[in-house]
């Protein structure tokens, strides 16, 4: 059956999966943003739903200053016996595991392991568990090590090994070990989370190896692919479906101009055969976007999202950038109140920023919101944020005692006023601002209501790619912000919020 990629779109990089019966749990990445690490449910591997999120409680992970791409790095999720296991990177913190009987529930505090290297992974084997990492042993050379551990209380019950040092593309990475039939696999990225990226693998009769050469390294890459639909094809991870099948679950990017993406890394799906005992990826080695594989069920398409305020929680999808003021966000009488913060987006701190990942290239965001600045510095918008340092927002602000709406577009060290005019007396109705987006540019709309939208300006994609950026793990999200310059009783009041 043929089916779509990415099976997860918008910013969702670093996948792993498990399966438990006929249901099927995936985790990607969640960097600087809170709650950390989604996790998304699947009955038929190509609709999936965000059930929650593995890291909920902002005291037990530091995320206040942690640097833009910085924060959770690289999850592995796997289930035991009842009970759901995620590990992974809190940058300059270590390696944890999180664990629960319910992924849609409450997940357990961390338990940290003593464990150097990023990427970590587990596996269940024969009454052991073993836990991997890219930690070095030897500081000169590249190395996946292994040891056992137990995983309650993160104790090392034998000291790290290296087992492999993978086949020298470099930036050896994201380590998975498997126990299929009579052999362990070894599998890894190298090259690089950019386009030499890579899936590798090697295979021994001992989990503590030596490992020998898979013939056809590296399984899955479109470092050469010139098609150009996917590019940076790689970290990917193993599973066999309830139906007999192989596949592997791993990230790539869609390119929105040139060479350069907006939406960041996200999950794709790719078949596997075995052949004389190694996984083979169809498509050549490729990932692609119009794929076949041995599906049960039709792709549907996710074509909207609205925020529901009558709930005394946000929705799973909602996001904070870094650990979030609890007090400065409230939900009552239908409506989500925000209140406007010191901290400002260019700042790599926590402001009063609400956001979601978009879906997909096209797509358009619709808020509807009360705000009356009170005194001048009062500032509240929408915003399509890349990071700290590329960004463009439209927003309400109160300058020398008139309120302005703005749209401004921010470049590292280029800031563009694009549009500036006198609002006048915004206290008198419903604020309404829409974003509408494809491959080329962001357009921006304002208005007093629905009949009175009308198009403020535009910005171009390109300045919000991760490429430009440099160094950018993640992907543009669109939110709604609100900030001051002093202590004010402004507040912002999001009445409706929706994507399609």
């Amino acid at each position: 059956m043929q089916y779509e990629n990415p099976i997860i779109r918008g910013f969702n990089p670093d996948p792993s999966i498990c399966r438990v019966g006929e249901d099927y749990y995936l985790v990607t990445s969640s960097f600087e943003y809170f709650p950390g690490i989604p996790i998304y449910h699947s009955k038929d591997l190509v609709n999936w739903t965000q059930i929650g999120n593995c890291l909920q409680r902002s005291e037990e992970f530091p995320l206040s200053h942690v640097k833009d791409s910085g924060g959770i790095w690289a999850p592995t999720i796997r289930y035991h016996e009842g009970i759901f296991y995620v590990t992974a990177t809190l940058e300059q913190y270590g390696n944890f595991i999180v664990s629960t009987d319910n992924p849609a529930g409450i997940w357990s505090a961390p338990v940290w392991v003593s464990v150097g290297g990023i990427d970590p992974s587990l596996l269940f084997d024969e009454g052991k568990v073993y836990y991997c990492t890219n930690h070095r042993e030897h500081p000169e050379k590249e190395e996946i090590t292994l040891e056992e551990i137990n995983v309650e209380t993160g104790e090392l019950l034998t000291q790290p090994k290296a087992i492999w040092s993978g086949i020298g593309g470099g930036f050896l990475e994201a380590p998975h070990v498997y126990h299929i039939g009579e052999w362990y696999y070894i599998m890894a990225a190298e090259g690089g989370t950019n386009f030499n990226h890579m899936v590798t693998i090697d295979r021994s009769k001992c989990i503590w190896g030596p490992y020998e050469d898979c013939p056809f390294n590296p399984i899955l890459t479109n470092a050469h692919d010139t098609s150009k639909e996917v590019q940076c094809a790689g970290h990917g991870d193993l599973f066999e479906d309830h139906h007999g099948n192989w596949w592997m679950v791993h990230l790539g990017i869609r390119l929105c101009r040139r060479t350069m993406t907006n939406l960041g890394r996200e999950t794709f799906l790719t078949p596997i055969v075995w052949e004389n005992d190694w996984p083979v990826v169809q498509n050549n080695k490729k990932a692609v976007l119009l794929c076949d594989g041995p599906l049960w069920e039709k792709q549907r398409v996710h074509k909207e999202w609205r925020a529901d305020f009558t709930k005394s929680e946000l929705e799973s999808e909602i996001m904070f950038l870094r650990t979030p003021v609890k007090e400065n966000y409230q939900i009552q009488n239908g409506q989500l109140e925000i209140k406007p913060s010191l901290v400002k987006l260019s700042d790599c701190a926590n402001p009063s920023f609400v956001a979601r990942r978009p879906l997909d290239f096209d797509c358009e965001m619709d808020i509807q919101f009360d705000f009356t600045p009170q005194q001048d510095g009062d500032e509240a918008g929408v915003v399509v944020l890349l990071s700290s340092e590329f960004h463009v927002e439209m927003f309400i602000r109160k300058e020398n005692g008139e309120n302005y709406l703005i749209l401004q577009k921010n470049a590292e060290d280029m800031v563009q006023i694009a549009y500036k005019e006198k609002a006048g007396d915004v206290s008198s109705s419903h604020l309404h601002m829409k974003i509408k987006a494809d491959k080329e540019k962001y357009t921006f709309y304002f208005g007093k209501d629905e009949a009175s939208l009308q198009e403020i300006g535009t910005g171009s994609t390109r300045f919000l790619c991760c490429e430009l950026a440099g160094k950018c793990f993640t992907g543009t999200v669109w939110g709604i912000y609100t900030v001051c310059q002093q202590e004010t009783g402004a507040e912002l009041c999001v009445r409706s919020w929706s994507m399609r």
